[in-house]
């Protein structure tokens, strides 16, 4: 599985879910955010342009929750038309859908290791601090070029780079390790991977600089922390929003 392709644990009581990033990472503010037109009676209708993320921050529940809801486990592969279950709908789970090949769907959280990540346009109106502490080094790879790895010892701190409220935190995808990711206002995420060790729940609200992790090696060789920075669920050029060491 791969990071565009994210959780893998949540189907039946956490069983497969996502195979990204993020797309994300991956997103939800879990407080109200955006309009929920074109839902009714408990469904929304996929419009083009829409992610999982988005819709589910448009309706103040979590990616995961809607991800169940709807038996979803490529959030990838949501179709234009498709109707959602969201939360405060009574009706049964819809039934999962893959979409036909080459229909417009979201494009979620986290990118397959072999996607194109080339960094989006986004706005300058997130202030972050650097995550760790330790060596840092720009991703090579095409999924993870715009990302940003850090290394130091294990038991590291690993601090929220802003504040915002913790989306997904788990170990359910293949290749990330402990990995959490964190929802900002302004349609931000960021993402942290290869903890040792997480020191925060999914929905848990964290302030800019608090610990949340421990630096590790989980689904990794070497202990480092991969760090990574969404804009509508897209890549951003991490090292143009960290400040400059």
């Amino acid at each position: 599985m791969s990071l565009l392709s994210l959780y893998s644990r949540f189907m039946s009581g956490r069983a497969s879910v996502l195979r990204w990033v993020l797309y994300g990472a991956v997103a939800v503010t879990l407080a109200a955010c955006g309009s929920t037109s074109g839902t009714k009676d408990g469904y929304y209708v996929v419009k083009r342009g829409d992610t999982l993320s988005k819709v589910a921050r448009q309706h103040n529940q979590s990616l995961s929750s809607l991800m169940r809801m709807n038996n979803i486990s490529n959030p990838n592969r949501i179709t234009v038309g498709q109707r959602l279950r969201v939360q405060g709908g009574s009706a049964a789970p819809a039934a999962a859908s893959s979409g036909p090949t080459g229909s417009a769907g979201s494009s979620t959280t986290l990118p397959p290791r072999n996607a194109s990540t080339n960094s989006v346009a986004a706005p300058r109106n997130i202030n972050l601090i650097w995550p760790a502490a330790g060596t840092s080094k720009r991703g090579v790879s095409a999924a993870h070029s715009q990302g940003v790895y850090i290394s130091n010892t294990a038991g590291t701190p690993v601090k929220a780079a802003a504040a915002g409220k913790v989306i997904y935190s788990g170990d359910g995808l293949r290749g990330y390790g402990n990995l959490l990711i964190v929802n900002h206002a302004n349609n931000f995420l960021t993402v942290y991977a290869h903890n040792r060790r997480l020191l925060v729940s999914e929905g848990a609200t964290v302030s800019q600089g608090q610990t949340i992790a421990e630096m590790g090696n989980s689904g990794t060789s070497q202990v480092q922390l991969y760090f990574e920075l969404r804009y509508n669920g897209k890549p951003v050029d991490a090292l143009r929003y960290l400040p400059k060491k």
